[in-house]
């Protein structure tokens, strides 16, 4: 668990399961983002500790961020979607804090390589880059900018190739 100066970040627990769709069907127009992480979690790309909650101090879950198994081309990767914040709590830093939290447990647990397909001038402040400068693509069109990859080791170069999301994303 880690404390932020207004936020505590942690992995999602079960007793969250129901605060996280509720955040995740209030952050977005439709219910289809929340439907999205609950068919994630009987899926295979699921992994334990890799969807990440932000609280208030009184325990609240304000935002959510989650990191599924993914491939680009053979190489397993990870995808972060979707990443949500409950509307009275946008632009506090509560998303950011889930982000940098998932983003850090995902390199503890020796993960390499992370996707993301959002919005183009919030994502490179995580370390994020146009994906097709690595060769990265998607097997939809998408805008060139917003579909943006990471790796967490410097040590190792994102792989080119098109992203395999998981089943319940649909692509």
């Amino acid at each position: 668990m880690k404390t932020h100066p207004q936020w505590i970040t942690r992995a999602e627990t079960p007793a969250d399961v129901p605060a996280v769709h509720d955040l995740n069907r209030a952050a977005f127009p439709t219910a289809e983002e929340a439907e999205l992480v609950d068919a994630l979690r009987q899926d295979p790309a699921w992994i334990d500790g890799l969807s990440m909650v932000t609280t208030s101090g009184d325990g609240t879950v304000v935002a959510h961020a989650l990191l599924t198994r993914c491939h680009i081309g053979a190489v397993p990767a990870l995808c972060l979607a979707p990443c949500a914040v409950l509307p009275a709590h946008q632009s506090t830093g509560a998303g950011s804090a889930a982000i940098r939290a998932v983003l850090h447990t995902a390199q503890e647990q020796g993960e390499a390589f992370i996707v993301v397909l959002g919005h183009p001038g919030y994502y490179p402040r995580f370390g994020f880059e146009r994906a097709s400068a690595h060769g990265i693509g998607l097997s939809i069109e998408v805008p060139d900018e917003a579909l943006m990859a990471l790796s967490l080791d410097p040590d190792r170069s994102l792989p080119a190739g098109i992203v395999r999301y998981a089943e319940p994303f649909g692509i």
